[in-house]
């Protein structure tokens, strides 16, 4: 068998799900002996961890793979991997473009991905894009912060957005046991971490594929349920959760996230078009009407809430009304932060086939009006900081002023104050923002006066 590779390297494009995927990846790679390295050039393996929700990244990722596949032609025992969503969606075809490949992976199969080189070592080249129950992962990620946690709950998505390749890429869905999940977010306490993140690509379905009882005779048929069942893990400071689906969300949820001190009150909730027709054209199964109801409700019960969503921007047949309609929630609405895209077509999708795509022109031209517009209302939002006392758990030091160290409010806005993060990193510090920007804060720590001094 082939000695193991001694230095690995993992690139990752795309979403927080491809991010806790590469961890995990990484995780089994340190378990089989290697070593991170920083550059891609020093490394024996590298992977792909790839993304196909917009042509974009599946470009880069060919133009990275061109560049490891001549080196390859240099050094023979370079092993190289695409892993993710494009993997899942070309298989085959691409081993037919970069022969030099040794294996071609879906996401429904990172944790085997140490079986999976077995094969490679032993001289094969391997495409694992078959459907398979996800085995529950027993390894240790490699994470990229000391303080905060990716935690998957559920996997893959039934939902059939006419736009969207990601039920095709990454499956079914799947729930993870409470159990498993608990566990796992009490070992992270016991490593130190302070936040962590609960992972879906619709994270709202949580528990409907579950069998209605668990071991401890609970019932945690939802995403509530499961929030009220690991709040009280001790060491776990703060808990955050993505991406919801405006289809499936509850007040119950939002009461839950009121009541439960831990749950950060920041929600992301993609809403796509602020037209009804586009919707209905999308698939996403709600209206516009519908949204603004459920970010009403969040107001009503959390009024500092901080809500972020995704935005598609020219998807086919969009008209200018429709458009302006968009441009029309993004204002009355006042988001915190708008992820925002132009629409690609993407292979195996409804909408890629249809006729009345629209001009890359028209799409790049609505995607500057609407990003401008964003930062208007983002800088708007920011302003209700200024002068305030913000609660920031401190995650590294900031990699362009060496003095200040970043971390973010319960809010997840960004904020930079001075400081020593050997110091600061995993601790929650109340700051005083004295500088306000549409994405981020600065503040200075409010330093406490010990009681003595101050009866002195």
């Amino acid at each position: 068998m082939t000695p193991v590779p001694r230095r690995y390297h993992i690139t990752t494009f795309g979403c927080q799900m491809n991010k806790a995927d590469s961890e995990r990846m990484a995780g089994i790679l340190e378990g089989l002996g290697m070593a991170w390295s920083e550059d891609p050039n020093q490394a024996d393996l590298i992977l792909y961890n790839t993304c196909t929700i917009r042509d974009n990244a599946e470009q880069k990722v060919y133009s990275y793979l061109g560049r490891q596949a001549k080196r390859k032609q240099e050094k023979p025992d370079l092993t190289l991997i695409v892993a993710g969503c494009v993997a899942q969606q070309e298989g085959e075809q691409l081993l037919r473009r970069v022969p030099e490949l040794d294996l071609v992976m879906g996401p429904q199969h990172a944790n085997r991905l140490g079986d999976l080189l077995e094969q490679v070592f032993a001289g094969n080249q391997v495409v694992a894009t078959e459907a398979v129950h996800i085995m529950e992962d027993i390894t240790k990620p490699r994470r990229d912060s000391a303080v905060t946690a990716w935690v998957n709950v559920i996997y893959g998505c039934n939902e059939r957005c006419s736009y969207c390749v990601v039920p095709n890429v990454r499956g079914v869905e799947q729930s993870r046991p409470p159990g498993a999940i608990r566990a796992e977010m009490e070992a992270l306490a016991q490593q130190g971490y302070k936040e962590v993140t609960l992972l879906g690509q619709n994270i709202d379905a949580y528990g409907r594929d579950l069998p209605g009882v668990t071991e401890t005779g609970r019932h945690l048929h939802t995403l509530t349920d499961l929030l009220y069942f690991v709040h009280d893990i001790d060491g776990i400071e703060r808990i955050r959760f993505a991406t919801s689906h405006p289809r499936y969300f509850t007040e119950r949820l939002i009461k839950a996230c009121q009541e439960l001190p831990k749950v950060c009150e920041h929600f992301h909730i993609p809403f796509q078009s602020g037209d009804n027709d586009i919707l209905k054209a999308m698939k996403r199964g709600y209206t516009i009407e519908r949204y603004r109801q459920i970010i009403d409700k969040i107001r009503a019960y959390m009024p500092d809430a901080a809500i972020s969503a995704d935005v598609i921007v020219g998807f086919p047949g969009e008209t200018e009304a429709q458009f302006e309609n968009t441009l029309r929630v993004v204002e009355e609405i006042g988001f915190d932060l708008l992820n925002t895209a132009a629409y690609s077509p993407r292979p195996g999708t409804p909408a890629a086939l249809w006729d009345n795509q629209l001009s890359e022109e028209v799409k790049a031209d609505r995607l500057q009006r609407l990003n401008h517009l964003v930062a208007l209302t983002a800088a708007e939002r920011s302003q209700r900081y200024l002068g305030r006392v913000e609660d920031v758990l401190v995650e590294e030091q900031n990699s362009k002023d060496p003095r200040q160290v970043m971390g973010r409010t319960r809010g997840n806005r960004l904020t930079f104050f001075p400081g020593n993060i050997e110091q600061f990193r995993g601790q929650i510090v109340p700051v005083s923002i004295t500088e306000v920007r549409a994405f981020s804060l600065t503040g200075e720590a409010v330093v406490t006066v010990p009681q003595s001094l101050a009866l002195a």
